[in-house]
């Protein structure tokens, strides 16, 4: 089983940005402009076998009124197509944004299910990676 350093290098080796490593995953990055790169919501993790996973979210801020339910059915619709592509859904949390400046002080909360498909192999997983890349995570706003 690859350490998640060897997953990293791998991933830089085939083209991939690196945010950062959590624990046994390794988060994706995606440029938003030149200067500027963020989490994709994308990771490979060092496991037996390897998993390739999808953080998809949505905003609350952006559907007011919403309840939780409808919230994460939302987001389960946004996973149709990691889904028709052997993802299963293997976890879900609500996460609070909360201030940098005041802890006490919610800005908004994301309402995230995670999606996951274990790979044969680093090409396989490559593969997995390029893939979870090309789909919507995170639930535009509504117009």
């Amino acid at each position: 089983m690859p350490t998640p350093q060897q997953l990293k290098k791998a991933l830089s080796d085939a083209g991939f940005l690196v945010f950062r490593t959590q624990g046994e995953d390794v988060v994706i990055a995606e440029r938003v402009r030149e200067n500027l790169i963020m989490d994709s919501g994308v990771r490979l993790r060092a496991s037996q076998p390897l998993q390739v996973r999808i953080v998809l979210k949505v905003q609350r801020g952006h559907f007011p009124g919403e309840d939780e339910a409808r919230l994460f059915e939302r987001v389960r619709r946004l996973a149709g197509p990691a889904l028709s592509g052997g993802f299963a859904e293997v976890g879900n949390s609500v996460v609070p944004v909360v201030d940098p400046a005041d802890a006490q002080r919610t800005l908004d909360t994301f309402y995230e299910i995670v999606v996951a498909k274990d790979a044969e192999g680093l090409d396989t997983a490559l593969d997995g990676v390029r893939f979870a890349l090309t789909l919507e995570r995170s639930v535009a706003e509504k117009s």
